[in-house]
């Protein structure tokens, strides 16, 4: 059940471990929770902790870099790719107020505008990438057996992953003690989203005009399905 001010968790160890009744009781767990929120706190998930912990550790250490260092690797001007891998820079008198850093499957050869620097950052990234995806498709075999659909259906139905992007996001600070930046109230257009976030925090769930707060437990994902 979903319970005031906290998202639902969803042990996947079972799937991991092959414990049927493990499987039987996150199966409902996650259902319940698809039903009633569209989030879940998914732990034991299978990416590792200390791959989350760098890749969100380089991120920073990329972001602190001068601004002429990061526009190095900004997707060429007048680019056809559908989501332009590389460095971007919301404009600064729109309210969502961030930078960021795009990573597209590499089959397409779109991650050509990737930092050099720091060190790590790009197999991190890829490395992070590769991971979430496999966790993905299980949750997409997950939710395929709570809607109720022939084993199968969803992995055929959605099965390209070319469209697939991870992203490291900096929102910048606020300056005045009542401004409100960062990314505003929206609903993620993807079937499934997955979300870590550092120390600071911020992520939100609106469940029924009330906004509970996303806590971060150390390197758990957090994972929406619409």
């Amino acid at each position: 059940m979903v319970t005031s001010g906290a998202l639902p968790v969803v042990d996947l160890a079972p799937f991991f471990t092959g414990d049927a009744s493990g499987m039987a009781r996150a199966t409902e767990a996650m259902h319940e929770a698809c039903r009633t929120l569209g989030f879940f706190r998914a732990v034991n998930h299978g990416v590792p902790a200390e791959l989350m912990a760098s890749a969100l550790e380089l991120s920073a250490s990329f972001f602190a870099l001068p601004d002429e260092e990061k526009a190095k690797v900004r997707p060429a001007e007048g680019s056809q790719a559908p989501l332009a891998a590389g460095y971007g820079l919301h404009p600064a008198h729109l309210v969502d107020r961030y930078e960021y850093v795009r990573v597209c499957h590499p089959r397409h050869e779109l991650n050509l505008y990737f930092p050099d620097e720091p060190a790590g950052f790009r197999e991190a990234m890829e490395e992070c990438y590769a991971k979430l995806t496999e966790l993905g498709l299980l949750i997409q075999d997950i939710l395929n057996d709570c809607m109720g659909q022939p084993p199968g259906f969803l992995r055929d139905f959605n099965s390209d992953r070319g469209l697939d992007v991870m992203v490291a996001l900096r929102y910048f600070p606020s300056t005045e003690p009542e401004e409100k930046i960062g990314l505003s109230e929206h609903e993620d257009g993807s079937c499934i989203s997955f979300v870590f976030q550092d120390g600071v925090g911020g992520l939100e769930v609106l469940k029924d005009g009330q906004w509970i707060p996303a806590r971060r437990s150390p390197w758990r994902a957090a994972s929406s399905s619409t």
